[in-house]
């Protein structure tokens, strides 16, 4: 029987694993290296003791709406993208609310984390910590391991030839980035083009000569900002618009987002199939340079693979990451090692979603925490099933899992998925939000275990939150175009639509393969 419970990191999830600890009457101890919350999100001017944190002016990429704990909304005064500061003061909220910093050990370290002799019938992990230079042993019946995604700097300098050996002039990786000062009037080289590297190339094209971008592959980055000035995620991550992605074909859902995102503007034209929103005006006004891969460094120079040189480069810069897992499909659900005779070791919020992490890391702490209280079983499967099982699982390492798949799959689990269909029968207005609106957390607090009583409002208001900090200044205007009304012509037989696919499936209990919908 799991009774205390060993949470190694207080970053988002950390803080969720302990609360989700506590309402399943579980002993958290949760050990956290540094002096403070918030992980990753708690800004230093210089990285202390290897800790990752992020860069002076980084800002959410997901909107406080679809970011917040499910139950515990963000301030409507907060605006729809956090700079750290306001996540941070956040976290701290959601602390201070829940009571969950006492049960927080700060400046202490896990040194290791290893199987008790007994392990096969109790389960049980032996904790060695350090705390300022003094190290101790613990006994716990359960770990979580919440130290986050980016823990782990990727420097890949063997696969750039002569950047050790012949490059004069400095290289860095983006952890030790903190603003743009340092490289003003330098000649900078960033290498990666993911929302790091965007970023930064974007902010350094302000102070910098010159900003040469380097990406080695494509992918879409979508701007934050949707269409008439909404969160992108909250117009975006719906179930309709899930429930369509499963319904048409998948080529007809490509070329539906290839030429939405060329509205805005021509990515064949810049060399682009991923792109910053305001990366466009920095390539057309000269400031940043979109470059291949590089193909070896000299003295002062870059050569890139399509025999183009760059010279008098002063400085690189590497966004580049490696997850500490190769690949977490290996993990069951994302979350569990499959080889443990007892579930009692979880690896949380190591997943990559079309939507927030920290959204899915609570979710996954909800499911976990009910499995150490024993609520719920993971499924005995011999070996040779569990390889199956993560064979069907796996993919392209970098490849993000739908939001909603994942997010309701996990919720499923946990017997705190609401079912849209029921909604619809006895809360009409609910259903309707709940199945066109953003697909917010609070959805998954509306019924089973631990649902809130403040859930149906909370979904009813998000709007009212997400436009609150942009009303600073009064004008008369006509009819919102969040509004839901017009929806209420379609939403019924859109609903039984879709009532009736489900009702023809094949055998009892069947959902078709990539639809988590109710």
């Amino acid at each position: 029987m799991v009774r205390r419970v060993a949470i190694i990191g207080a970053g988002a999830s950390g803080l969720a694993s302990i609360k989700c600890c506590l309402d399943e009457g579980l002993e958290p101890t949760c050990f956290e290296r540094s002096e403070d919350i918030g992980g990753l999100w708690r800004f230093a001017d210089n990285a202390d003791s290897g800790r990752v944190s992020v860069y002076r002016s980084v800002i959410t990429n997901t909107s406080k709406e679809m970011s917040s704990f499910s139950d515990f909304p963000c301030p409507e005064d907060f605006p729809n993208f956090l700079p750290h500061g306001l996540l941070l003061e956040y976290f701290r909220m959601y602390a201070r609310h829940f009571q969950l910093l006492r049960h927080i050990r700060f400046k202490t370290t896990v040194l290791s984390v290893r199987k008790r002799p007994d392990f096969a019938t109790s389960g049980q992990w032996e904790v060695v910590t350090e705390t300022e230079g003094v190290q101790e042993s613990h006994v716990f019946d359960a770990v979580m391991v919440c130290t986050g995604h980016y823990q782990v700097p990727h420097l890949p300098l063997a696969s750039f030839p002569g950047i050790e050996t012949h490059f004069k002039g400095r290289y860095l990786h983006s952890q030790q980035y903190k603003d743009a000062e340092a490289f003003r009037g330098k000649r900078v080289l960033v290498v990666g083009i993911g929302n790091t590297g965007g970023d930064i190339a974007v902010e350094l094209s302000h102070v910098a000569a010159k900003v040469f971008l380097s990406a080695r592959s494509n992918t879409w980055v979508y701007s934050r900002v949707s269409d008439h000035g909404f969160p992108f995620d909250m117009v975006s991550t719906t179930r309709f618009n899930h429930f369509l992605e499963w319904l048409l074909p998948s080529a007809i859902m490509r070329r539906i987002k290839f030429r939405r995102f060329n509205s805005w503007f021509n990515h064949e034209i810049y060399g682009l199939a991923s792109v910053k929103r305001c990366l466009p005006f920095c390539m057309l006004s000269g400031t940043v340079v979109l470059k291949p891969n590089v193909k070896e460094f000299t003295k002062t120079s870059a050569v890139f693979e399509d025999g183009t040189t760059e010279e008098n480069i002063d400085v690189v810069l590497f966004a580049t990451v490696r997850s500490p897992l190769k690949n977490n499909r290996s993990l069951y659900k994302c979350i569990f090692p499959p080889q443990l005779e007892r579930p009692t070791l979880a690896i949380m919020g190591l997943v990559q979603l079309t939507g927030s992490v920290m959204a899915g890391a609570e979710i996954q702490a909800r499911w976990v925490t009910g499995i150490f209280a024993g609520l719920h079983v993971l499924p005995l499967f011999p070996e040779s099933v569990w390889r199956f099982v993560f064979l069907q699982t796996e993919g392209p390492e970098n490849l993000k899992m739908s939001f909603i798949n994942y997010t309701s799959d996990i919720a499923s689990c946990a017997g705190v998925k609401p079912s849209v269909l029921w909604l619809l029968l006895t809360d009409p207005r609910l259903a309707m939000a709940v199945f066109f609106g953003p697909c917010t957390p609070y959805q998954y607090r509306l019924v089973g275990r631990g649902r809130w009583s403040g859930a149906r409002a909370a979904i009813l208001t998000q709007w009212q939150r997400a436009l609150k900090p942009l009303r600073t200044r009064v004008v008369e205007d006509g009819a919102s175009p969040c509004s839901w009304r017009w929806l209420g012509l379609l939403a019924l037989p859109a609903m039984l639509v879709v009532g009736f696919l489900l009702s023809k499936s094949p055998r009892p209990g069947w959902v078709p393969r990539g639809l988590s919908l109710f």
